[in-house]
């Protein structure tokens, strides 16, 4: 796949097949992710790869939290207030997803089900943990982690894989600590959900939007 046409038709997948990705695709991918920009060549990014009965019982402990309205305690704030323009995007998002899987305003027994449906990483057979040394600057550490998840999201693009970024993923460090051996010296930023798309899910369907060039560019010469 070209890589214009990669950048330009990567999507989130919230519905995932249940078949396994091989080890040697994910070992393809991440080798090739190590090559992503690092600023000052720190190369900040730890990786967790979770498959198998870890990320079964992860899922599953994941999603009892989420339903048993556990308040999350992430290694690293999630924001929780948007400027309006912002706040607008997420809000129109949310209403494409829940327009696609048919679930109505007033619907909460619906819109737990789709939380608890995030909470188990759409379904997804691996899970990637991107992690960073919490001596290092936060900031700078997470521009590399930006950089490399990309990455990692379009080169599975290309080999047929889908992706959604969660931060859903990492809402509960303390019971990724149980299931998956994370040093406390490391910061869960960000977490991945990979696997083949179910391109038959309306949810993997609806039509994406970004705003447009002159909208998010300012020219000086």
């Amino acid at each position: 796949m070209e890589v214009f046409e990669t950048v330009t038709t990567r999507r989130s997948i919230r519905k995932f097949r249940p078949d396994p990705v091989p080890e040697e695709l994910l070992r393809e991918i991440l080798e090739a992710a190590r090559w992503s920009p690092s600023w000052g060549n720190t190369q900040a990014w730890e990786i967790a790869v979770v498959t198998g009965d870890a990320l079964e019982r992860l899922r599953t402990a994941n999603r009892q939290k989420f339903l048993d309205k556990i308040v999350p305690e992430t290694d690293t704030p999630i924001p929780m207030v948007w400027p309006d323009l912002h706040k607008q995007r997420y809000q129109g998002i949310g209403k494409k997803v829940l327009t696609a899987l048919s679930i109505a305003r007033g619907d909460l027994e619906g819109r737990i089900r789709y939380g608890g449906d995030m909470a188990s990483f759409f379904g997804a057979p691996c899970l990637l943990l991107f992690c960073a040394d919490k001596s290092l600057s936060r900031e700078y550490a997470m521009l590399d982690i930006g950089a490399i998840l990309q990455t990692v999201c379009l080169l599975a693009h290309a080999r047929g894989l889908g992706s959604c970024i969660l931060a859903a993923s990492i809402h509960y460090p303390a019971l990724i600590r149980e299931i998956i051996p994370i040093p406390e010296t490391r910061a869960i930023i960000i977490g991945a959900a990979i696997g083949y798309p179910d391109t038959e899910a309306p949810v993997n369907q609806f039509a994406r939007d970004r705003e447009n060039l002159d909208e998010i560019t300012t020219w000086f010469q």
